[in-house]
């Protein structure tokens, strides 16, 4: 009796054992290593612009970038062109450096969860932001537009790209399989979304303050933009300025615009498409040039340079 209970506990132990195995492995194929392909590539692709944004917002507010204070994220990718030290208040210096190392932040998770790839080349330069403006008013400012002149400017160049990263986190969403991707996705989403609030912000303060030397305001500079970017997306209207026509605002009822939404107050999603239209400054997505003068990387924006290359 004591050996068949001794028996019976020792086959206990074994199942419980092969039980815990088995839960191990599922866990490990539910992992990033498991991630559907079409995941995969809608994790890598932000990249693109999670590399925009940490360099710019860390040459804005530190003089240096991810070569001098986090080499390691950028998988040896060239230096960006042209990035330098904004001559920011020690106010919107410090927000500026958070959002730095917020971005690499999400830089680190982004790589912990696909394989990635190297930091494109970026156009960071002010030429590249003056171009952007250039067209934005449909004419050459004078002077050229420097985004690193002062705070006023350095917000504004920081409108130029960072909400389209967010839109994009937004589109991927509803395609991602993974609740891996989902949940990365969610939290990246979080943080950019917070940020661009903060500079909606930041701005909306300053909304009717003239951008010197030009005649027109901050909130006149969003609009442009904002309907600059609509018309490079092709997609209708995923963007809006700081004060918009009531019919356009929060229910229909007001003319403030500090948070960006659709008729429900729900933020505008656009595709990778999309934002490669945009970020090439081309509104083609097999075109590149503006901030990306070889193109983006990863599956995705490297599918689209394939076509161009075979439509050559």
């Amino acid at each position: 009796m004591a050996l068949s209970t001794s028996a019976s506990s020792t086959t206990a132990l074994i199942t419980a054992f092969l039980l815990l195995l088995r839960l191990s492995s599922a866990l490990k194929d539910s992992g990033s290593d498991k991630l559907p392909k079409s995941d995969v590539d809608l994790l890598e692709f932000p990249l693109n612009l999670e590399y925009f944004e940490a360099e710019f917002f860390s040459w804005g507010a530190l003089g240096g970038g991810l070569d001098t204070f986090a080499p390691n994220l950028t998988m040896g990718g060239p230096s960006p062109i042209g990035a330098r030290k904004a001559r920011l208040s020690p106010h919107i210096k410090d927000i500026i450096a958070q959002f730095a190392l917020q971005e690499f932040g999400h830089l680190r998770a982004i790589q912990k969860t696909v394989p990635g790839f190297p930091r494109p080349l970026l156009n960071l330069s002010a030429e590249s932001f003056a171009t952007v403006m250039n067209n934005a008013f449909e004419k050459p400012l004078q002077p050229s537009f420097d985004p690193y002149a002062n705070d006023i400017n350095y917000l504004l160049a920081s409108y130029v790209i960072p909400y389209v990263g967010l839109t994009g986190y937004v589109g991927a969403n509803p395609k991602l399989k993974s609740p891996t991707s989902k949940r990365l996705v969610a939290g990246l989403l979080g943080v950019e979304s917070g940020q661009d609030a903060v500079l909606r912000t930041l701005l909306y303060q300053r909304a009717f303050v003239k951008v010197y030397p030009y005649e027109f305001t901050v909130a006149e500079f969003t609009d442009r933009i904002s309907s600059l970017r609509n018309k490079l997306g092709k997609k209708g209207l995923k963007d809006e300025g700081l004060i918009v026509k009531p019919v356009q605002g929060a229910e229909g009822r007001i003319s403030g615009n500090v948070l960006a939404g659709d008729q429900d107050s729900l933020s505008f999603d656009r595709t990778p498409e999309e934002i490669l239209r945009i970020v090439y400054g081309s509104g083609n997505e097999n075109q590149p040039g503006g901030f990306y003068p070889k193109g983006g990387d990863g599956r995705i924006a490297k599918s689209h340079l394939r076509r161009q290359i075979r439509n050559f």
